[in-house]
């Protein structure tokens, strides 16, 4: 393994780690095991900023501009979206 794969590695696993704890930090029912679990969740978060700022510097996770036309695009789609699942769509209530 290479340096790029070792920290994708690491990149994962933390990603992993930290969306564990957010289900742990949303179930816990002792004040003192909520405030440990947010604490080493921040940590965690903090690693996994850092993992992926390196992966960005050195060019390893590439994420590409997009364009005006396409966010538009983008948005009107998902705004159809939502219309079409509107369960009230044409039933008004008075």
């Amino acid at each position: 393994m290479n340096d790029r794969d070792f920290i994708n590695d690491a990149l994962t696993t933390e990603k992993y780690l930290t969306s564990s704890y957010s289900i742990a930090l949303k179930e816990a029912s002792h004040e003192s095991l909520y405030r440990t679990i947010a604490s080493v969740s921040q940590e965690t978060q903090n690693c996994q900023r850092n993992l992926y700022n390196l992966m960005f510097k050195n060019g390893w996770y590439g994420i590409e501009k997009e364009t005006p036309q396409n966010i538009q695009t983008s948005v009107q789609q998902f705004s159809n979206y939502l219309e079409s699942q509107d369960p009230y769509r044409g039933n008004v209530m008075q």
